[in-house]
């Protein structure tokens, strides 16, 4: 027995030295780091984005683990002040001591692999037990799960956060946009549909000309609010929703009833190809030019029916022939026997394509027959997939389209039962087979600029009307498309889900977000720590025009906040607001709620001072 428990033992010999040298490790990295930075893995756009708000917005020392500094916008990352860059091909534990993860006040894991993420979370753990987490993740039932057995532990979804906005550009008008607090739920909506006394705030004024002035001095001005929903009278003005959706409906109808006069034609060539339609069209050409002729040429002895009744017994084989004929009738029996002759496995051909083609458009989902007043999205990739889900929960129709059948949102259209095209979107032809002409809007969700832009192009020569929603990563080269092609809005994923990342990395909680046009207003928590330049400062001191505003303070739980607190109150320490701003006026807010420390030193020759000035505020 002791001889077993010996081999026992000296089988774990080598899992215990393992454990005891990372032990010894992470001892070494505290004690030779004690200042506090902030670790992102990745280099994609939302990387890049999260990167930029830590570091230039919020003033932090970052540490990015990529695989490369050549690749993707690793070149930008390391050209970025205040940042230093560790190379590994893989996170694993040698990536993370090298990055000093023991003395990281936050990690977030970026990459879009949920699997690889969570690898990586775990093994980030194990070297740093107190570390806050942050992953991204698609999967947010898998994602729940995982923040219920982590320790300090947020998981976001990017494709959840920036779908609203997509869904409100494509729409054109306020989207329902809701926040649920414990006690009270707070949404977005047109001034005019909200009784006063259910406004929290004022939000913005997008009467002024296509960009919004966000949180204006005067509230007064403001067309979008901020209100709550407590189910009273008011709160929605349902008669007047109720009629508006009603208008809705009868111009849906009839642009329905419009269209449909044309759907016959439209599904006959859609079932057949090109060439073959051709074919039919000569051979039926055929037939009324040889009816006509018969009937010329009987000088009266035949009428237009007998002509054709004739030329029809000719054409599928009952020529009876007239040696002695005129030469004209002759020619006439013989081009009419000709054509009777390919008419038959014309038919055929036409009748089997017509088959196929129907059952595999109802197999894959396709469009049947035309349709008009829906939103055409292209790209089921994350954010498609949600915003897609979107527009079906609203009850919009949706026509999908993707290149790839193996396109994650491809099995979530056929469940719902929305019309999926599998092509090239930058085709005229594959825009044509989704109704681009009589769509809504289109929004294009591709992670390809170039494709976005050739795609939405083409829509708007079909349709002058048609509202273009683009995602577009570089928001100047965004601004420039705007204006000199009319689309109507472009936005960038990171650039809407990046605030979020960040605010959850600094513990400072992104409760939600309101899309306003091209830009984005997010609501958030921010605790005011003890020795931060908040304390003994009023409320309208602590508030920036334009980028900030208080809506509500508390200093326990939700249920007992101070809602539209007065301007003169005083901050305590230990308080938390709930706050509306901006990116660069949250960034600002945080800042001020936290004591000054010195930046930390990451050992880094090349790390220049941080700018003090953020970046403007672009999509």
């Amino acid at each position: 027995m002791a001889t077993n428990g010996f081999r026992r033992r000296s089988g774990r010999a080598p899992e215990l030295v393992a454990q005891a040298r990372r032990r010894l490790l992470a001892a070494r990295d505290n004690a030779s780091e004690p200042s506090r930075h902030y670790v992102v893995c990745g280099d994609d756009p939302l990387a890049y984005r999260l990167v930029e708000e830590l570091a230039v917005r919020y003033q932090r020392q970052v540490t990015v683990i990529l695989p490369s500094k050549a690749r993707g916008h690793g070149p930008e990352l390391d050209a970025m002040s205040g940042v230093r860059i560790v190379e590994a091909p893989r996170l694993d534990a040698d990536a993370f001591r090298r990055a000093k993860i023991a003395a990281a006040a936050a990690l977030a894991l970026v990459r879009q692999d949920d699997v690889g993420n969570l690898d990586a979370a775990l093994q980030a753990q194990e070297l740093n037990p107190n570390i806050r987490v942050v992953i991204r993740m698609f999967n947010m039932s898998l994602g729940y799960g995982i923040r219920n057995l982590f320790k300090n532990c947020r998981v976001l979804s990017d494709a959840s956060i920036a779908a609203p906005a997509f869904v409100a550009s494509a729409l054109g008008e306020v989207a329902p946009s809701y926040i649920r607090l414990p006690g009270r739920t707070l949404y977005l909506a047109r001034r005019e549909d909200v009784a006063p006394g259910k406004v929290i705030c004022g939000l913005a004024d997008t009467t002024v000309g296509p960009e919004p002035v966000l949180l204006p001095p005067d509230q007064a001005r403001c067309d979008l609010v901020l209100a709550v929903a407590d189910g009273g009278p008011g709160a929605h003005r349902a008669d007047e929703q109720a009629e508006a959706a009603v208008r809705g409906a009868n111009r849906r109808a009839r642009l329905a009833n419009r269209y449909r006069r044309l759907a016959a034609g439209r599904l006959f060539g859609s079932v057949l190809s090109r060439n073959l339609r051709i074919a039919t069209l000569i051979l039926l050409g055929v037939v009324v030019v040889g009816t006509v002729l018969l009937a010329w040429q009987s000088s009266g002895l035949l009428s237009l029916w007998q002509a054709f009744y004739l030329t029809v017994l000719d054409t599928v084989g009952g020529v009876d022939p007239d040696p002695n004929g005129r030469v004209t009738v002759q020619v006439l029996q013989v081009v009419v026997m000709l054509a009777g002759l390919a008419m038959i496995p014309v038919v055929t051909a036409a009748v089997v394509e017509a088959v196929v083609n129907a059952r595999l458009a109802l197999a894959l989902g396709g469009l049947r027959v035309p349709i008009a007043d829906h939103v055409v999205v292209v790209g089921l990739g994350n954010v498609g997939t949600r915003v897609i889900q979107q527009l079906h929960d609203l009850g919009v129709p949706v026509v999908a389209i993707d290149r790839l059948d193996q396109a994650r949102g491809v099995q979530l259209a056929r469940d719902l039962g929305i019309p999926l095209i599998i092509g090239d979107a930058s085709r005229v032809e594959t825009l044509q087979e989704a109704s681009a002409g009589t769509a809504r809007s289109l929004v294009v969700l591709s992670t390809d600029d170039v494709i976005n832009l050739e795609a939405a192009l083409h829509a708007r020569s079909l349709n002058r009307g048609l509202r273009v929603v683009l995602r577009l990563f570089d928001g100047g080269f965004a601004d420039r498309i705007q204006r000199v092609f009319g689309v109507t809005s472009s936005k960038s994923v990171s650039y809407l889900a990046a605030p979020a990342f960040a605010a959850a990395m600094l513990e400072r909680e992104v409760i939600g977000t309101f899309p306003v046009k091209r830009r984005v207003l997010l609501v958030a928590e921010v605790p005011v720590e003890p020795g931060a330049a908040l304390c003994g400062r009023t409320v309208a001191a602590a508030q920036h025009s334009g980028e900030a505003r208080i809506i509500a303070v508390t200093a326990g739980e939700f249920r007992d906040a101070v809602w539209a607190p007065s301007p003169d109150r005083p901050l305590s320490p230990g308080e938390r607001l709930i706050v509306v701003a901006t990116r660069s006026g949250l960034g600002r807010l945080v800042a001020q709620s936290t004591p000054a420390t010195d930046p930390p030193d990451l050992e880094r020759t090349d790390v220049g001072p941080v700018s003090p000035q953020p970046p403007p505020d672009r999509p």
